[in-house]
């Protein structure tokens, strides 16, 4: 039976958890909001620049040159910037499914300990039905770790996948600069 002391411990410890996730979250909004203030900046500040250089050009050529010399650090900046971004988003995220990891172990715990409670003061007789109910917590266990390790392989993949991607997308770039 649960006490009230409990209970209240419970919703404490669950307003903190939600609190601390709150802040969180609002941590890697604030990483994202100067992430693109920075790259604003500097992308107001490489406009004026070419602005300046494009009004001092004194042929089709040189302005060709230029033109085909903006493409090489332009898609290196978008890389960089891609990579940043995914960068803050994948640890804003490791951070949340840790805490939830850690929340979910506790709950188990939590409940596997009222399971075996109930169960030393079950009536005579209802054994089975306290067996079958620590099975299926059990079997509902073992599907959430599943859940969880299928998530985490699913994200390393994707993570490679956004890697290769980025790479490509750079080294493409190197040719095509050249090429103009």
């Amino acid at each position: 039976m649960l006490t009230v002391e409990q209970v209240v411990a419970s919703h404490k410890a669950n307003m903190e958890t939600l609190f601390g996730l709150t802040n969180k979250a609002f941590e890697g909004v604030e990483k994202i909001v100067e992430l693109n203030l920075t790259a604003s900046k500097a992308a107001l500040a490489e406009v004026g620049e070419h602005a300046q250089a494009v009004l001092s050009v004194k042929d089709a050529q040189e302005l060709l040159a230029l033109q085909s010399g903006l493409l090489q650090p332009l898609a290196e900046k978008t890389a960089a910037y891609s990579r940043h971004l995914y960068d803050i988003a994948s640890s804003s995220t490791a951070e949340l499914t840790k805490t939830f990891e850690g929340q979910s172990v506790d709950a188990q715990k939590k409940f596997m300990g009222l399971v075996d409670n109930a169960a030393k003061n079950a009536p005579a007789g209802s054994e089975t039905a306290v067996a079958v109910m620590k099975s299926a917590v059990a079997a509902a266990n073992n599907t959430l770790e599943s859940v969880q390790k299928a998530v985490k392989q699913a994200t390393e993949i994707a993570e490679t996948n956004f890697n290769a991607v980025s790479a490509t997308a750079a080294n493409a770039a190197k040719p095509a600069a050249k090429k103009r």
